[in-house]
Protein backbone atom coordinates (compact mmCIF):
# COMPACT_ATOMS: atom_id res chain seq x y z
CA UNK A 1 0.00 0.00 0.00
CA UNK A 2 1.43 3.38 -1.02
CA UNK A 3 2.07 6.14 1.55
CA UNK A 4 -0.19 9.12 2.07
CA UNK A 5 1.12 12.20 0.27
CA UNK A 6 0.92 15.39 2.32
CA UNK A 7 1.45 18.66 0.44
CA UNK A 8 2.72 21.40 2.72
CA UNK A 9 5.11 21.33 5.69
CA UNK A 10 3.43 23.82 7.99
CA UNK A 11 2.09 22.83 11.41
CA UNK A 12 -1.00 21.12 9.95
CA UNK A 13 0.89 19.01 7.40
CA UNK A 14 3.57 18.00 9.90
CA UNK A 15 0.95 17.19 12.56
CA UNK A 16 -0.95 15.01 10.09
CA UNK A 17 2.20 13.08 9.18
CA UNK A 18 2.94 12.42 12.87
CA UNK A 19 -0.67 11.45 13.58
CA UNK A 20 -0.59 8.94 10.71
CA UNK A 21 2.74 7.51 11.90
CA UNK A 22 1.25 6.88 15.38
CA UNK A 23 -1.27 4.68 13.57
CA UNK A 24 1.39 2.91 11.49
CA UNK A 25 0.61 4.68 8.22
CA UNK A 26 3.59 5.91 6.15
CA UNK A 27 3.56 9.36 4.59
CA UNK A 28 5.58 11.65 2.35
CA UNK A 29 5.51 15.38 3.12
CA UNK A 30 6.19 17.59 0.10
CA UNK A 31 7.88 20.73 1.40
CA UNK A 32 8.42 23.45 -1.18
CA UNK A 33 10.88 25.15 1.19
CA UNK A 34 14.36 24.21 2.42
CA UNK A 35 13.11 22.27 5.45
CA UNK A 36 13.58 24.94 8.10
CA UNK A 37 11.54 27.90 9.27
CA UNK A 38 12.59 31.51 9.74
CA UNK A 39 12.16 32.67 13.36
CA UNK A 40 9.25 35.12 13.49
CA UNK A 41 8.31 35.96 17.10
CA UNK A 42 5.49 38.21 15.81
CA UNK A 43 3.81 35.19 14.26
CA UNK A 44 2.24 33.21 17.08
CA UNK A 45 -0.67 30.95 17.94
CA UNK A 46 -2.80 30.41 21.03
CA UNK A 47 -3.57 26.74 21.73
CA UNK A 48 -6.47 25.61 23.88
CA UNK A 49 -6.39 22.50 26.06
CA UNK A 50 -7.29 19.98 23.34
CA UNK A 51 -4.87 21.26 20.70
CA UNK A 52 -2.03 21.76 23.22
CA UNK A 53 -2.51 18.16 24.37
CA UNK A 54 -2.53 17.02 20.74
CA UNK A 55 0.76 18.78 20.02
CA UNK A 56 2.39 17.28 23.10
CA UNK A 57 1.20 13.78 22.16
CA UNK A 58 2.58 14.12 18.64
CA UNK A 59 5.91 15.76 19.52
CA UNK A 60 6.53 13.79 22.70
CA UNK A 61 7.68 16.94 24.53
CA UNK A 62 6.10 19.31 27.00
CA UNK A 63 5.43 22.73 25.48
CA UNK A 64 5.35 24.67 28.77
CA UNK A 65 8.87 26.03 28.34
CA UNK A 66 8.41 26.72 24.64
CA UNK A 67 5.40 28.95 25.24
CA UNK A 68 3.53 30.63 28.09
CA UNK A 69 0.39 29.33 29.75
CA UNK A 70 -1.58 32.45 30.61
CA UNK A 71 -1.77 33.17 34.32
CA UNK A 72 -4.87 35.24 33.64
CA UNK A 73 -6.91 37.32 31.25
CA UNK A 74 -7.83 40.97 31.63
CA UNK A 75 -10.26 42.98 29.50
CA UNK A 76 -10.27 46.79 29.80
CA UNK A 77 -12.25 49.63 28.27
CA UNK A 78 -10.66 53.06 28.64
CA UNK A 79 -9.47 52.89 32.29
CA UNK A 80 -12.07 50.41 33.52
CA UNK A 81 -11.43 46.69 33.98
CA UNK A 82 -14.39 44.95 32.37
CA UNK A 83 -13.43 41.35 33.07
CA UNK A 84 -10.70 39.45 34.89
CA UNK A 85 -10.01 35.71 34.72
CA UNK A 86 -7.34 34.00 36.83
CA UNK A 87 -6.19 30.49 35.90
CA UNK A 88 -5.25 28.20 38.77
CA UNK A 89 -2.11 26.07 38.47
CA UNK A 90 -4.13 22.89 37.89
CA UNK A 91 -6.62 24.61 35.54
CA UNK A 92 -6.22 24.38 31.75
CA UNK A 93 -5.03 27.76 30.49
CA UNK A 94 -4.43 28.93 26.90
CA UNK A 95 -0.88 28.33 25.68
CA UNK A 96 0.73 31.14 23.65
CA UNK A 97 3.63 29.97 21.48
CA UNK A 98 5.56 31.29 18.49
CA UNK A 99 4.56 29.38 15.36
CA UNK A 100 8.17 28.72 14.30
CA UNK A 101 8.83 27.13 17.71
CA UNK A 102 5.79 24.87 17.33
CA UNK A 103 6.79 23.95 13.77
CA UNK A 104 10.34 23.24 14.94
CA UNK A 105 9.08 20.81 17.59
CA UNK A 106 6.95 19.03 14.98
CA UNK A 107 9.88 18.84 12.53
CA UNK A 108 12.17 17.42 15.22
CA UNK A 109 9.62 14.73 16.08
CA UNK A 110 9.11 13.89 12.42
CA UNK A 111 12.88 13.53 11.89
CA UNK A 112 12.81 10.69 14.43
CA UNK A 113 9.89 8.97 12.73
CA UNK A 114 10.85 6.15 10.30
CA UNK A 115 7.38 6.04 8.73
CA UNK A 116 7.52 9.66 7.51
CA UNK A 117 9.68 11.23 4.81
CA UNK A 118 10.04 14.97 4.17
CA UNK A 119 10.97 15.92 0.60
CA UNK A 120 12.34 19.48 0.62
CA UNK A 121 12.45 21.81 -2.39
CA UNK A 122 9.45 19.94 -3.80
CA UNK A 123 6.78 22.21 -5.28
CA UNK A 124 3.60 20.49 -6.42
CA UNK A 125 2.91 20.82 -10.14
CA UNK A 126 0.26 18.23 -10.96
CA UNK A 127 -2.09 15.57 -9.57
CA UNK A 128 -3.47 12.49 -11.32
CA UNK A 129 -6.06 10.25 -9.69
CA UNK A 130 -6.92 6.61 -10.35
CA UNK A 131 -9.30 4.24 -8.57
CA UNK A 132 -6.36 2.63 -6.78
CA UNK A 133 -4.31 5.70 -5.84
CA UNK A 134 -3.02 9.16 -6.68
CA UNK A 135 0.15 10.46 -8.36
CA UNK A 136 1.72 13.83 -7.59
CA UNK A 137 4.26 15.57 -9.81
CA UNK A 138 6.74 18.00 -8.28
CA UNK A 139 9.14 20.45 -9.87
CA UNK A 140 12.25 22.09 -8.57
CA UNK A 141 15.66 20.72 -7.72
CA UNK A 142 14.13 17.41 -6.61
CA UNK A 143 11.27 17.29 -9.08
CA UNK A 144 9.85 13.79 -9.59
CA UNK A 145 6.67 11.70 -9.50
CA UNK A 146 5.26 10.48 -6.20
CA UNK A 147 2.80 7.62 -5.91
CA UNK A 148 0.39 7.61 -2.96
CA UNK A 149 -2.76 6.01 -1.61
CA UNK A 150 -4.28 9.39 -0.72
CA UNK A 151 -3.18 13.03 -0.99
CA UNK A 152 -3.92 15.81 1.53
CA UNK A 153 -3.45 19.47 0.66
CA UNK A 154 -2.13 21.34 3.71
CA UNK A 155 -0.56 23.98 1.50
CA UNK A 156 -2.12 27.13 2.83
CA UNK A 157 -4.47 29.86 1.59
CA UNK A 158 -3.13 29.80 -1.98
CA UNK A 159 -3.37 26.01 -2.08
CA UNK A 160 -2.12 24.46 -5.31
CA UNK A 161 -4.00 21.27 -4.43
CA UNK A 162 -7.28 23.16 -4.18
CA UNK A 163 -6.68 24.92 -7.50
CA UNK A 164 -5.71 21.70 -9.30
CA UNK A 165 -8.93 20.10 -8.09
CA UNK A 166 -10.92 23.15 -9.22
CA UNK A 167 -12.48 23.69 -5.79
CA UNK A 168 -13.97 27.13 -5.16
CA UNK A 169 -12.89 29.14 -2.10
CA UNK A 170 -15.52 31.86 -1.53
CA UNK A 171 -15.59 34.25 1.39
CA UNK A 172 -14.67 37.73 2.61
CA UNK A 173 -11.34 39.51 2.23
CA UNK A 174 -9.63 41.59 4.93
CA UNK A 175 -12.35 41.45 7.58
CA UNK A 176 -9.71 42.68 10.07
CA UNK A 177 -6.20 44.13 9.90
CA UNK A 178 -3.74 44.39 12.76
CA UNK A 179 -0.32 45.97 13.11
CA UNK A 180 1.80 43.50 15.07
CA UNK A 181 5.01 43.84 17.07
CA UNK A 182 6.99 41.37 19.18
CA UNK A 183 9.10 43.11 21.77
CA UNK A 184 10.90 42.46 25.03
CA UNK A 185 9.73 44.77 27.80
CA UNK A 186 8.29 44.87 31.31
CA UNK A 187 4.52 45.18 31.61
CA UNK A 188 2.44 45.38 34.79
CA UNK A 189 0.67 42.06 34.11
CA UNK A 190 3.15 39.19 34.35
CA UNK A 191 2.11 36.28 32.08
CA UNK A 192 -1.41 37.74 31.78
CA UNK A 193 -3.04 38.46 28.43
CA UNK A 194 -4.78 41.78 27.96
CA UNK A 195 -7.43 43.21 25.67
CA UNK A 196 -7.64 47.02 25.91
CA UNK A 197 -10.48 48.69 24.03
CA UNK A 198 -10.54 52.46 23.44
CA UNK A 199 -7.48 53.21 25.57
CA UNK A 200 -7.64 56.68 27.17
CA UNK A 201 -4.68 58.01 25.20
CA UNK A 202 -6.55 57.29 21.94
CA UNK A 203 -10.13 58.37 22.56
CA UNK A 204 -10.99 59.44 19.04
CA UNK A 205 -10.11 58.88 15.45
CA UNK A 206 -10.51 55.91 13.12
CA UNK A 207 -7.90 53.82 14.92
CA UNK A 208 -8.94 54.35 18.55
CA UNK A 209 -9.79 50.65 18.30
CA UNK A 210 -8.24 48.07 20.55
CA UNK A 211 -4.88 46.65 21.58
CA UNK A 212 -4.11 43.07 22.52
CA UNK A 213 -1.06 41.98 24.54
CA UNK A 214 -0.08 38.31 24.84
CA UNK A 215 2.97 37.07 26.79
CA UNK A 216 5.73 34.86 25.38
CA UNK A 217 8.75 33.36 27.19
CA UNK A 218 11.73 35.44 28.33
CA UNK A 219 9.81 38.67 28.85
CA UNK A 220 8.65 38.91 25.21
CA UNK A 221 5.18 40.21 24.34
CA UNK A 222 3.17 40.19 21.15
CA UNK A 223 1.16 43.40 20.76
CA UNK A 224 -1.63 43.79 18.16
CA UNK A 225 -3.24 47.10 17.21
CA UNK A 226 -6.54 46.91 15.34
CA UNK A 227 -6.27 49.01 12.18
CA UNK A 228 -9.10 50.93 10.54
CA UNK A 229 -10.65 49.42 7.38
CA UNK A 230 -8.72 50.06 4.20
CA UNK A 231 -5.25 49.47 2.85
CA UNK A 232 -3.35 52.33 4.45
CA UNK A 233 0.35 51.64 4.68
CA UNK A 234 1.68 50.84 8.15
CA UNK A 235 4.97 52.75 8.18
CA UNK A 236 7.82 52.08 10.64
CA UNK A 237 7.27 55.53 12.10
CA UNK A 238 3.58 54.84 12.72
CA UNK A 239 4.33 51.51 14.39
CA UNK A 240 7.05 52.97 16.62
CA UNK A 241 4.68 55.74 17.68
CA UNK A 242 2.03 53.13 18.56
CA UNK A 243 4.57 51.17 20.63
CA UNK A 244 5.76 54.20 22.57
CA UNK A 245 2.32 55.60 23.35
CA UNK A 246 1.00 52.16 24.34
CA UNK A 247 3.86 51.32 26.67
CA UNK A 248 3.71 54.80 28.20
CA UNK A 249 -0.04 54.48 28.71
CA UNK A 250 0.32 51.11 30.44
CA UNK A 251 3.44 51.77 32.53
CA UNK A 252 3.35 55.54 33.08
CA UNK A 253 6.97 55.77 31.91
CA UNK A 254 7.39 58.64 29.39
CA UNK A 255 10.41 56.86 27.87
CA UNK A 256 9.66 53.13 28.22
CA UNK A 257 12.52 50.70 27.55
CA UNK A 258 11.90 47.91 25.04
CA UNK A 259 13.73 45.70 22.57
CA UNK A 260 11.87 45.41 19.25
CA UNK A 261 12.28 41.89 17.83
CA UNK A 262 9.82 41.58 14.94
CA UNK A 263 6.94 43.42 13.25
CA UNK A 264 4.27 42.71 10.70
CA UNK A 265 0.73 43.33 9.50
CA UNK A 266 -1.77 40.55 10.11
CA UNK A 267 -4.74 40.54 7.72
CA UNK A 268 -7.66 38.25 8.54
CA UNK A 269 -9.75 36.70 5.75
CA UNK A 270 -12.86 34.54 6.12
CA UNK A 271 -13.13 31.82 3.48
CA UNK A 272 -14.50 28.28 3.28
CA UNK A 273 -13.80 25.77 0.52
CA UNK A 274 -16.89 24.35 -1.17
CA UNK A 275 -15.54 20.80 -0.97
CA UNK A 276 -12.89 19.27 1.28
CA UNK A 277 -12.72 15.97 -0.56
CA UNK A 278 -12.31 15.07 -4.22
CA UNK A 279 -12.09 11.26 -4.35
CA UNK A 280 -8.64 10.45 -2.93
CA UNK A 281 -7.65 14.11 -2.46
CA UNK A 282 -8.47 16.06 0.73
CA UNK A 283 -7.98 19.62 1.97
CA UNK A 284 -7.02 20.62 5.51
CA UNK A 285 -6.02 23.75 7.40
CA UNK A 286 -5.79 27.06 5.55
CA UNK A 287 -6.24 25.26 2.24
CA UNK A 288 -9.80 24.44 3.38
CA UNK A 289 -10.73 27.45 5.53
CA UNK A 290 -9.60 30.85 6.72
CA UNK A 291 -10.80 32.41 9.96
CA UNK A 292 -9.28 34.38 12.80
CA UNK A 293 -11.24 37.56 13.50
CA UNK A 294 -12.16 38.75 17.00
CA UNK A 295 -9.30 36.98 18.78
CA UNK A 296 -9.81 33.50 17.32
CA UNK A 297 -7.02 31.42 15.76
CA UNK A 298 -7.45 29.53 12.49
CA UNK A 299 -4.44 27.27 13.02
CA UNK A 300 -6.21 25.51 15.87
CA UNK A 301 -8.99 24.40 13.53
CA UNK A 302 -6.35 23.16 11.08
CA UNK A 303 -4.82 20.98 13.80
CA UNK A 304 -8.28 19.61 14.57
CA UNK A 305 -8.66 18.85 10.85
CA UNK A 306 -5.50 16.74 11.01
CA UNK A 307 -6.66 14.92 14.14
CA UNK A 308 -10.06 14.15 12.59
CA UNK A 309 -8.69 13.00 9.24
CA UNK A 310 -5.73 10.93 10.47
CA UNK A 311 -7.64 8.09 12.12
CA UNK A 312 -10.08 7.84 9.23
CA UNK A 313 -7.29 7.62 6.65
CA UNK A 314 -5.55 5.08 8.87
CA UNK A 315 -8.59 2.81 8.96
CA UNK A 316 -8.99 3.06 5.18
CA UNK A 317 -5.26 2.47 4.65
CA UNK A 318 -5.13 -0.63 6.87
CA UNK A 319 -8.53 -2.20 6.25
CA UNK A 320 -9.76 -1.04 2.86
CA UNK A 321 -12.17 1.65 1.62
CA UNK A 322 -14.42 3.30 4.17
CA UNK A 323 -16.22 5.78 1.92
CA UNK A 324 -18.80 6.82 4.51
CA UNK A 325 -16.01 7.28 7.07
CA UNK A 326 -13.87 9.35 4.68
CA UNK A 327 -16.87 11.43 3.63
CA UNK A 328 -17.55 12.21 7.29
CA UNK A 329 -14.33 14.25 7.47
CA UNK A 330 -15.83 17.00 5.33
CA UNK A 331 -19.27 16.73 6.91
CA UNK A 332 -17.96 17.04 10.46
CA UNK A 333 -15.12 19.50 10.10
CA UNK A 334 -16.71 21.81 7.54
CA UNK A 335 -19.85 22.12 9.67
CA UNK A 336 -17.82 23.14 12.75
CA UNK A 337 -15.76 25.75 10.88
CA UNK A 338 -18.83 27.07 9.05
CA UNK A 339 -20.61 27.58 12.39
CA UNK A 340 -17.68 29.60 13.74
CA UNK A 341 -17.54 31.71 10.58
CA UNK A 342 -21.29 32.39 10.80
CA UNK A 343 -20.94 33.42 14.44
CA UNK A 344 -18.12 35.82 13.57
CA UNK A 345 -20.01 37.28 10.61
CA UNK A 346 -23.03 37.94 12.84
CA UNK A 347 -20.97 39.65 15.56
CA UNK A 348 -18.55 41.64 13.37
CA UNK A 349 -21.08 44.36 12.39
CA UNK A 350 -21.99 44.79 16.06
CA UNK A 351 -18.40 45.10 17.29
CA UNK A 352 -16.85 46.86 14.32
CA UNK A 353 -19.87 48.77 13.01
CA UNK A 354 -18.69 52.08 14.41
CA UNK A 355 -21.31 53.76 16.57
CA UNK A 356 -24.98 54.23 15.80
CA UNK A 357 -27.72 53.94 18.40
CA UNK A 358 -26.25 50.67 19.68
CA UNK A 359 -23.35 52.63 21.16
CA UNK A 360 -25.75 54.33 23.60
CA UNK A 361 -27.62 51.22 24.77
CA UNK A 362 -26.86 50.65 28.48
CA UNK A 363 -24.59 47.64 28.99
CA UNK A 364 -23.63 47.35 25.34
CA UNK A 365 -19.93 47.96 26.04
CA UNK A 366 -19.86 45.16 28.61
CA UNK A 367 -21.63 42.80 26.20
CA UNK A 368 -19.13 43.68 23.49
CA UNK A 369 -16.22 42.93 25.80
CA UNK A 370 -17.81 39.61 26.76
CA UNK A 371 -18.07 38.63 23.09
CA UNK A 372 -14.47 39.58 22.38
CA UNK A 373 -13.25 37.77 25.49
CA UNK A 374 -15.02 34.61 24.31
CA UNK A 375 -13.05 34.74 21.06
CA UNK A 376 -9.74 35.15 22.85
CA UNK A 377 -10.45 32.57 25.56
CA UNK A 378 -11.92 29.90 23.27
CA UNK A 379 -15.45 30.14 24.66
CA UNK A 380 -18.95 30.42 23.21
CA UNK A 381 -19.95 30.33 19.57
CA UNK A 382 -17.00 32.53 18.60
CA UNK A 383 -14.19 30.66 20.31
CA UNK A 384 -15.21 27.13 21.29
CA UNK A 385 -14.08 24.26 19.11
CA UNK A 386 -17.58 22.83 18.72
CA UNK A 387 -18.73 19.23 18.67
CA UNK A 388 -19.94 16.91 15.94
CA UNK A 389 -23.58 17.12 16.96
CA UNK A 390 -25.05 16.06 13.62
CA UNK A 391 -22.25 13.69 12.65
CA UNK A 392 -23.04 11.00 10.10
CA UNK A 393 -21.05 8.70 12.39
CA UNK A 394 -23.50 9.13 15.26
CA UNK A 395 -25.24 5.87 16.23
CA UNK A 396 -29.03 5.47 16.05
CA UNK A 397 -31.01 5.89 19.27
CA UNK A 398 -29.84 3.26 21.75
CA UNK A 399 -31.97 1.77 24.51
CA UNK A 400 -29.17 1.89 27.05
CA UNK A 401 -27.88 5.40 26.31
CA UNK A 402 -27.57 7.73 29.32
CA UNK A 403 -26.53 11.39 29.61
CA UNK A 404 -23.18 12.51 31.05
CA UNK A 405 -21.63 15.97 31.26
CA UNK A 406 -20.12 15.49 27.79
CA UNK A 407 -22.63 15.56 24.95
CA UNK A 408 -22.26 12.95 22.18
CA UNK A 409 -19.94 14.36 19.52
CA UNK A 410 -18.08 16.63 21.96
CA UNK A 411 -14.50 16.26 23.20
CA UNK A 412 -14.23 14.04 26.26
CA UNK A 413 -12.98 15.46 29.54
CA UNK A 414 -9.47 14.38 30.46
CA UNK A 415 -9.59 12.06 33.50
CA UNK A 416 -7.19 9.56 35.01
CA UNK A 417 -7.71 6.00 33.74
CA UNK A 418 -6.17 2.61 34.31
CA UNK A 419 -4.69 1.14 31.13
CA UNK A 420 -4.62 -2.52 30.15
CA UNK A 421 -1.13 -2.96 31.63
CA UNK A 422 -2.31 -1.65 35.00
CA UNK A 423 -0.62 1.76 34.71
CA UNK A 424 -2.37 5.03 35.54
CA UNK A 425 -2.49 7.43 32.57
CA UNK A 426 -4.55 10.35 31.34
CA UNK A 427 -7.43 9.51 29.04
CA UNK A 428 -6.13 11.83 26.34
CA UNK A 429 -2.77 10.03 26.38
CA UNK A 430 -4.53 7.02 24.83
CA UNK A 431 -5.98 8.98 21.91
CA UNK A 432 -4.70 8.94 18.34
CA UNK A 433 -3.63 5.30 18.27
CA UNK A 434 -6.25 4.18 15.75
CA UNK A 435 -8.38 2.31 18.26
CA UNK A 436 -11.72 3.11 19.82
CA UNK A 437 -11.62 3.55 23.59
CA UNK A 438 -14.11 1.86 25.90
CA UNK A 439 -14.06 3.42 29.38
CA UNK A 440 -15.82 1.80 32.34
CA UNK A 441 -16.62 4.10 35.27
CA UNK A 442 -15.89 2.02 38.37
CA UNK A 443 -15.41 3.90 41.65
CA UNK A 444 -12.84 2.38 43.97
CA UNK A 445 -10.84 0.49 41.37
CA UNK A 446 -7.90 2.87 41.71
CA UNK A 447 -6.98 1.43 45.11
CA UNK A 448 -6.87 -2.20 43.91
CA UNK A 449 -4.42 -3.87 41.57
CA UNK A 450 -5.88 -4.56 38.16
CA UNK A 451 -5.60 -8.32 38.55
CA UNK A 452 -8.10 -8.19 41.43
CA UNK A 453 -10.95 -6.52 39.54
CA UNK A 454 -10.37 -7.64 35.95
CA UNK A 455 -12.09 -10.93 36.72
CA UNK A 456 -14.72 -9.53 39.08
CA UNK A 457 -18.22 -8.15 38.62
CA UNK A 458 -19.13 -6.92 35.13
CA UNK A 459 -15.55 -6.79 33.82
CA UNK A 460 -15.50 -10.23 32.13
CA UNK A 461 -18.72 -9.45 30.23
CA UNK A 462 -17.43 -6.02 29.21
CA UNK A 463 -14.05 -7.43 28.11
CA UNK A 464 -15.85 -9.99 25.96
CA UNK A 465 -18.05 -7.29 24.43
CA UNK A 466 -14.98 -5.18 23.61
CA UNK A 467 -13.23 -8.15 22.01
CA UNK A 468 -16.29 -8.70 19.77
CA UNK A 469 -16.31 -5.14 18.37
CA UNK A 470 -15.83 -4.72 14.59
CA UNK A 471 -12.33 -3.23 15.06
CA UNK A 472 -9.81 -3.46 17.92
CA UNK A 473 -10.62 -1.27 20.89
CA UNK A 474 -8.82 -0.51 24.14
CA UNK A 475 -10.57 -1.12 27.45
CA UNK A 476 -9.85 1.46 30.15
CA UNK A 477 -11.23 2.00 33.65
CA UNK A 478 -11.82 5.33 35.38
CA UNK A 479 -12.85 5.91 38.98
CA UNK A 480 -15.05 8.83 37.97
CA UNK A 481 -16.22 10.93 35.04
CA UNK A 482 -18.27 14.13 35.30
CA UNK A 483 -21.97 13.33 35.23
CA UNK A 484 -21.48 9.55 34.95
CA UNK A 485 -22.90 7.05 37.42
CA UNK A 486 -21.09 3.92 38.50
CA UNK A 487 -20.88 1.24 35.77
CA UNK A 488 -21.46 3.75 32.96
CA UNK A 489 -19.59 2.70 29.81
CA UNK A 490 -18.20 5.41 27.53
CA UNK A 491 -17.30 4.79 23.88
CA UNK A 492 -14.72 7.29 22.62
CA UNK A 493 -13.39 7.83 19.10
CA UNK A 494 -9.63 7.86 18.39
CA UNK A 495 -9.77 11.68 18.14
CA UNK A 496 -11.32 12.02 21.59
CA UNK A 497 -14.95 12.71 20.71
CA UNK A 498 -17.64 10.87 22.66
CA UNK A 499 -19.72 8.41 20.66
CA UNK A 500 -22.12 7.38 23.40
CA UNK A 501 -22.51 6.64 27.11
CA UNK A 502 -24.29 3.43 28.07
CA UNK A 503 -25.93 2.34 31.30
CA UNK A 504 -23.87 -0.76 32.11
CA UNK A 505 -22.63 -3.53 29.84
CA UNK A 506 -24.83 -3.69 26.77
CA UNK A 507 -22.96 -5.66 24.08
CA UNK A 508 -25.52 -5.06 21.32
CA UNK A 509 -25.69 -1.31 21.90
CA UNK A 510 -21.90 -1.10 22.18
CA UNK A 511 -21.42 -2.97 18.90
CA UNK A 512 -24.03 -0.82 17.13
CA UNK A 513 -22.41 2.40 18.34
CA UNK A 514 -18.90 1.22 17.41
CA UNK A 515 -19.97 0.15 13.93
CA UNK A 516 -21.65 3.52 13.34
CA UNK A 517 -18.58 5.41 14.60
CA UNK A 518 -16.43 3.51 12.11
CA UNK A 519 -18.63 4.50 9.18
CA UNK A 520 -20.68 1.33 8.99
CA UNK A 521 -19.55 -1.84 7.30
CA UNK A 522 -16.49 -1.33 5.11
CA UNK A 523 -16.15 -2.49 1.54
CA UNK A 524 -14.14 -5.71 1.30
CA UNK A 525 -10.38 -5.74 1.15
CA UNK A 526 -8.28 -3.30 -0.79
CA UNK A 527 -6.30 -1.91 2.13
CA UNK A 528 -2.88 -2.84 3.45
CA UNK A 529 -4.27 -6.02 5.02
CA UNK A 530 -5.54 -7.25 1.65
CA UNK A 531 -2.28 -6.33 -0.12
CA UNK A 532 -0.22 -8.07 2.56
CA UNK A 533 -2.34 -11.14 2.06
CA UNK A 534 -1.65 -11.01 -1.66
CA UNK A 535 2.08 -10.53 -1.11
CA UNK A 536 2.20 -6.88 -2.23
CA UNK A 537 4.67 -4.50 -0.55
CA UNK A 538 3.21 -1.83 1.72
CA UNK A 539 4.51 1.57 0.60
CA UNK A 540 6.43 2.39 -2.56
CA UNK A 541 7.46 5.34 -4.62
Amino acid sequence: MDPVIIVGAGPVGLALALALARQEVPSVVLDEGPGRDEPRPARTVVLREDTADLMERLTGVRLDGAGVHWAGWRSMRRKQVMREVAFAEDEPAPLHIAQHVLTGALRAALAREPLAEVAVDSRLDGIEQEPSGVTARTRGRKGTWWRGSYLVGCDGPRSTVRKLQDIRFPGRTAVERHAVAALRTDLPWEDEALLHRTPPWRTSGPSAGEITARPLPDGVWRLDWLLPPGKDLVTPELLLARIRETLTGWTGDPAPAYDLLDTGVHTVHHRLARRWRADRVFLAGDAAHLLGALGTHGLEEGLRDADNLAWKLALAWHHGPHEALLDSYQEERRAVVAARLRAADQVLPLLRGGGGLRSYVPGSARNHDALLSDGHLGLGALGASGGYVDSPLAPPPLEGEVPVDTAPGAQVIDVRVTAEDGSFVRLRDRLGRGALLVVLIAPGTGVWERRHWMTAGIMPRLAAAVTALPRPAELLVAEEYPGAAAHTVLLVRPDGHLVTALNGVRPTDLYTAAEAALGGRAEPGTGAEAEAGAGAPAGSR
